[in-house]
């Protein structure tokens, strides 16, 4: 094989990497937001029961101005919840769309050659640089 082979194949091969880590922050953004749901979101909500009651039985936006008012941290909670997941859907929509952006690539680069670096020892290791034959 000549050098020019062995760089076309180690390009691929860090072209692969790259999709695998953003695949894995993707997955692990969302399951975040999971998280955050299950514990941050479903306890804001429970906290908001009576004034959910309230919104159903006739919504205005006085009543929910009187509940932001009142319980500041539930709808904290709330609104944390909401952003967070906006940001993982802007994020993965723009990759998406556009692709990975050259500030970004070089720093998706940076962390692959630091999971090379560092080996199996890596919590990454195993689903961004181990191939699966």
């Amino acid at each position: 094989m000549s050098n020019e082979d062995i760089n076309v194949i180690s390009d691929q091969l860090l072209e692969r990497q790259i999709q695998r880590l953003i695949e894995v922050q993707t997955y692990l953004r969302w399951m975040f937001d999971v998280f955050l749901w299950l514990t941050v979101g479903t306890a804001s909500i429970w906290a908001l029961r009576s004034d959910i009651e309230l919104w159903i039985a006739a919504f205005t936006w006085a009543a929910v101005r009187m509940s932001l008012i009142s319980n500041r941290l539930p709808m904290l909670g709330l609104g944390f919840c909401v952003a967070m997941t906006l940001a993982t859907l802007v994020w993965q929509s723009s990759i998406i769309l556009w692709g990975v952006n050259q500030r970004e690539r070089r720093s998706l680069i940076q962390q692959v050659q630091k999971i090379q670096k560092q080996g199996k020892s890596h919590l990454l290791w195993r689903w961004v640089c181990e191939e699966k034959l």
